[in-house]
């Protein structure tokens, strides 16, 4: 019999699934750092609470992409396809959080849409939100956030920002119809990715005059300081909606002046492509990396939780995901030496099994990663094991070493050998990892 596994699925082995561990770690640690608390939300909620999101701006042809099912009393469900629906329903039923709420979930997501390279059914998420904050503060210290991991993971990285407010009202002063709008947005959005022709080449066969293409064109490629932006973009902010966007990013790069130099960048071509953002949208990237899309990315989106609602309150909404998959490959590229095990010790027993057990639940107490041979297998059996598996130390205990009160701890990279009590074991693996 064939054993298939699912379209649109994978399994992790090991190796891949011991990075994204750290990596995970690594994160969860900054989130709770910042008072970020870890919340957790069913995989599976009412279909009509998935749809709803849509209301909000999504485009009705990802509605398809739920994977419906219903239980045995009938009621229509799904499988969540991101985290920010059941954290916008988690928010909306508990009336009585204290605001700020600020919590982060990691978890998997599920979408049945069509399969390519890169693009899964399951995948997983990583999202960070706070709700209650109305100002800008909340965008500014995400932003601190986000960098701060990626230091933390010894990646160099940069933040792009905007504001959706500014783009509508650079349209206002062009007299741009509002069904037009998003076309426009979303086009220009592709701008960093596929090119300025390109994008103009869209905006022609989707029947934009050439008045709206050339001026959008204009705006979205100017260049400049952040300060120079600015000025350039004052008087092409005449309605109160693109003046609102454009004071509040002003007011997000005044909390961040200490922030090195390059590290948060303002584009004013970037949109993030979805319509229920209501404000600051950003994405990170890489600086001089393989890894060429976004890392991160996010916005403010003010009017989503309110919908799930039912006591008429406004619930000021701002979050940022970040993106598992090119992160992991981020990681690989600046370690390429993959781990296929957590083991750090590797011990060999030469009949000595009882006295080796007993050995490695202290130096396991001691807090040290310890595998022991169960199989009675001959040294080079065993040696052949710990280098597959790419164990680092290996360990040998026979009548000798156990007289002696020691261990013989071999370095399976540079092939040196020690006799080392427990104690300096601990110190060897610990020092040299």
């Amino acid at each position: 019999m064939t054993i298939e596994m699912a379209k649109g699925v994978r399994d992790f082995a090991p190796e891949d699934k011991i990075i994204r561990e750290k990596l995970i770690t690594t994160l969860t640690s900054i989130f709770q750092r910042y008072g970020y608390s870890p919340l957790e939300t069913p995989s599976i909620e009412r279909l009509d609470t998935l749809t709803a999101k849509f209301a909000a701006g999504i485009e009705s042809d990802a509605a398809k992409e739920i994977f419906k099912l219903s239980d045995q009393g009938n009621r229509e469900l799904g499988l969540r396809f991101d985290l920010t629906v059941p954290f916008s329903r988690f928010v909306a039923s508990n009336p009585n959080l204290k605001m700020p709420f600020k919590r982060y979930e990691i978890g998997r997501v599920f979408r049945d849409g069509p399969i390519k390279l890169g693009r899964y059914r399951e995948f997983w998420q990583c999202d960070v939100d706070v709700t209650g904050v109305k100002s800008v503060k909340a965008e500014a210290e995400l932003i601190l956030l986000a960098l701060d991991a990626f230091r933390e993971l010894n990646l160099d990285a940069y933040i792009e920002v905007n504001n959706r407010k500014l783009l509508y009202g650079i349209m206002d002063n062009y007299d741009i119809a509002h069904e037009a709008r998003e076309g426009i947005i979303i086009a220009f959005d592709k701008l960093k990715k596929q090119g300025l022709a390109a994008v103009q080449k869209e905006l022609a066969e989707k029947n934009y005059c050439e008045y709206t293409i050339g001026s959008m064109s204009d705006v979205f490629t100017m260049e400049g300081t952040t300060e120079q932006l600015f000025e350039k973009l004052e008087p092409l902010c005449t309605s109160d909606l693109g003046r609102e966007g454009l004071s509040e990013l002003k007011e997000l790069f005044s909390y961040l002046k200490f922030v090195q130099s390059g590290k948060v960048r303002l584009n004013i071509g970037l949109a993030r492509g979805l319509s229920y953002y209501t404000g600051t949208v950003f994405e990170g990237f890489l600086v001089e990396s393989k890894v060429t899309s976004s890392i991160c990315g996010g916005g403010r989106y003010d009017n989503m939780i309110g919908m799930f609602a039912s006591n008429n309150r406004d619930y000021p909404a701002v979050g940022i995901s970040f993106g598992l998959e090119p992160i992991t490959d981020a990681l690989r590229l600046s370690h390429p030496v993959e781990q296929k095990t957590v083991t750090e010790l590797y011990l060999i027993p030469i009949k000595t099994f009882t006295e080796s057990l007993a050995i490695a639940k202290a130096l396991r107490d001691a807090g040290l990663c310890v595998d022991i041979d169960l199989m009675e297998r001959g040294i080079s059996k065993n040696l052949d094991y710990a280098n597959s598996n790419k164990i680092p130390f290996v360990g040998f205990i026979g009548d000798s070493e156990l007289a002696e009160q020691k261990i013989k701890i071999k370095n399976m990279k540079t092939g040196s050998e020690k006799l080392a009590t427990l104690d300096e074991v601990y110190a060897i693996v610990r020092n040299e990892l």
